[in-house]
């Protein structure tokens, strides 16, 4: 299918005069804030909670739009809405208050209107609105709807992101057997993620931008059956404009079926609009390329580099190279860390980028020429994103203490001050813990780096139970997350101590403590979580007949692992999408690169000394020693690790005699992302817990 045909101008305006009037009426949710009962976090009130995202300077660095969800616990829905905040005036207005869900938004070129994807037409549509939130109107009407969108820098043209049919199902195959309820497979990559394939492809369109409508657009992947934006998690971040609207770069890893499970791949397709040729811009380079940007002169394109196949949590490297030319230069070569929120100076000269460093997430800056690195920022946070704005940098921040607000970082001298306060009165109103820094030695004599969550009104003269947190991934970072189900201090509010290591295998430290967990699952790690939990024991407040040991992912795996090699340091676990079975894992996950790169291999690989140690650390092999109450965790759609394994870990402690609980959600995946269920969640959690630990 190489062009899109779009309705036609009547229907047009037939619909953007109804919906228009439809969304009058119907205005969108935000909670009322009263006073709360308590003064401790509860997961009520962590669903209360506005979630900032989508942040966007304007084309002239004056405005910052972003987008607030909130929940309605009793619909089981969020709600999302456009706001401003003017920097110079400081002053917000929320410009968007409908029940349709604006998301994606970004600014016109021209800073006269604002993009955002909608679907209160029926199907996801580009729409566009005034900043003073006027003149609400709907751009794209096609059939399928869109997923994502980028307007070419000079206004000229538009990426749309748009999901096309190009394989059969067996309905296809028969069209006599109609209600016929089955997949016929015949290569791997048949679901992913939480999602059985539809048969369908993302394929990026360009067409000629008109605010009157788009009634064309041409797919610049014409029967390719790959997808850009990658999936489960790939977006519009992984499209790129060059400043003259000539050129287009996608992420794409063009492989299907055992190919595409085995590699991570992916590369930069540079597309020319003059000439309607794609070229592999990233050739050579053999791991994920993502996150493309332009400079601002469009000589040079930046981008997130990973130099090895198969290895998803390798180095992201900063790679820029000449377009013209494509000369590349690693701007990392004496950097060990990795990039993120990759952000271009004014002037070129420089790049700004976020960077995980000692378990915070700190912002950077690297001088192009002579590939100098100073560090801006110091605290105890996470940024995450960062866009500039003249002398300063709009930054997304969080910390374990705080979930995202949005901040105005000074670029001379790294202090930052608030532009929002979505979320402050309510934690005016609450008290919560301290979090303590505390260095650990390890079994190899190393420094772990150890945070301490204590309870609030912490009193030393007490006891306290306390949870040993062991992180996923396996190479997730324990830096100053907010979660809203790992949260640390709801655990904290329920008084707990919080103790959780950056173990071997966490970024933040140096290539070698990242890369050390990879085919060594059961080994120092496991050594490093024994070591935190019993430094931390030998505190007079802790009381040591009351340990816990809790874990998603990799962390439920960790959980399972220590049920059988803990020498009954702990009481109770609780283990959530954890890896029970490495024989079945790997023949039942579906990214192969993963299990392959961190297990060593196939469990029938005998000769394989390095996969058969890994498989030596599988979870089922002790059952025989698990002797401690344990709660098991899965999404029924959790696809990279199966449910299988958290039922067959409970029905093991059941037929062993151990009490056990199994809580089963139907409709959620590796996480759990719906207010009902995360408050069914957090109520099992805390229940199981307090029985065992209090």
């Amino acid at each position: 299918m190489n062009r899109l045909s779009l309705l036609l101008i009547t229907i047009l305006f037939v619909m953007q005069t109804s919906c228009a009037s439809k969304n009058e009426a119907e205005a969108g949710y935000s909670p009322q804030i009263q006073t709360l009962n308590s003064s401790r976090l509860t997961p009520e009130i962590l669903w209360m909670l506005g979630r900032i995202s989508g942040e966007s300077v304007s084309p002239d660095q004056t405005k910052v739009l972003y987008t607030v969800t909130y929940y309605n616990v009793e619909e089981d829905k969020g709600y999302s809405d456009l706001y401003l905040y003017d920097i110079a005036a400081k002053e917000t207005k929320r410009i968007s208050n409908t029940k349709a869900n604006e998301g994606g938004a970004t600014w016109r070129p021209d800073g006269k209107r604002i993009g955002f994807l909608s679907n209160e037409s029926g199907s996801r549509q580009l729409w566009e609105i005034d900043p003073d939130g006027a003149n609400r109107k709907q751009i794209t009407f096609i059939d399928e709807g869109i997923s994502g969108f980028k307007y070419s820098p000079n206004g000229e043209k538009i990426a749309l992101a748009i999901r096309i049919k190009l394989d059969q199902s067996v309905n296809d195959m028969y069209p006599d057997l109609p209600k016929a309820n089955a997949r016929l497979e015949s290569d791997l990559m048949y679901r992913h993620w939480d999602t059985w394939h539809d048969y369908k492809y993302n394929h990026i369109f360009i067409a000629d931008y008109s605010e009157e409508g788009i009634f064309e657009a041409n797919d610049i992947m014409a029967n390719e059956r790959f997808s850009s934006p990658t999936e489960p998690f790939g977006g519009m971040a992984d499209v790129a404009w060059c400043p003259n609207g000539k050129l287009l770069v996608y992420v794409c890893k063009k492989k299907t079926g055992k190919d595409y499970a085995f590699s991570t791949n992916s590369e930069l397709w540079m597309y020319d609009t003059g000439t309607g040729k794609t070229s592999n811009f990233s050739e050579g380079i053999m791991g994920y390329d993502m996150h493309p940007v332009f400079s601002p002169d469009g000589k040079y394109l930046a981008w997130e580099s990973m130099a090895r196949d198969g290895y998803e949590s390798d180095q992201a490297r900063l790679m820029i190279a000449n377009v013209e030319t494509g000369e590349r230069t690693n701007l990392f070569d004496n950097f060990e860390e990795s990039a993120q929120s990759i952000t271009w100076s004014a002037d070129g000269k420089s790049i700004y980028f976020i960077s995980d460093v000692q378990a915070t997430d700190e912002i950077f800056k690297v001088n192009v020429a002579d590939q100098e690195i100073v560090r801006l920022t110091n605290g105890v946070h996470n940024y995450k994103s960062i866009q500039l704005a003249g002398d300063f940098l709009i930054a997304r921040k969080q910390s374990m203490s705080y979930p995202d607000e949005l901040f105005v970082v000074d670029l001379k001298d790294g202090n930052d001050s608030p532009i929002t306060q979505v979320n402050k009165p309510i934690f005016d109103q609450l008290k919560l813990g301290k979090v303590v820094k505390r260095w650990v030695k390890t079994t190899d004599n190393k420094d772990m780096l150890v945070w301490v969550i204590l309870p609030p009104d912490f009193d030393a003269q007490k006891k306290y139970p306390s949870l040993l947190y062991c992180q996923g991934g396996p190479q997730g970072t324990v830096s100053q997350f907010w979660s809203y189900r790992w949260n640390f201090q709801l655990m904290a509010a329920n008084d707990y101590i919080i103790v959780a290591p950056n173990r071997r295998g966490l970024p933040g430290f140096g290539m070698e403590w990242l890369e050390q967990i990879s085919k060594d699952y059961g080994g120092q790690n496991i050594q490093d979580y024994l070591s935190a939990i019993d430094d931390v024991a030998k505190e007079p407040y802790v009381d040591s007949e009351k340990l816990g040991a809790i874990g998603a992912s990799y962390g439920g795996y960790s959980v399972f692992y220590l049920a059988g090699h803990h020498q009954k340091r702990f009481s109770a676990f609780v283990s959530h999408c954890g890896i029970f079975n490495f024989e079945q894992m790997y023949a039942t996950t579906e990214e192969m690169w993963f299990v392959n790169w961190d297990i060593g291999g196939a469990w029938w690989e005998k000769d394989n000394k390095v996969a058969q140690r890994s498989y030596s650390f599988s979870p089922h092999k002790f059952v025989d020693k698990w002797d401690t109450p344990i709660l098991v965790i899965h999404g029924e759609n959790d696809f990279r690790i199966p449910y299988t394994q958290g039922m067959a870990a409970y029905n093991t402690a059941i037929m062993r005699g151990i009490p056990a609980q199994y809580l089963h959600f139907h409709d959620e995946n590796h996480w759990v992302l719906k207010p009902q269920n995360g408050l069914l969640w957090h109520r099992t959690f805390f229940n199981w817990l307090d029985k065992w630990l209090k």
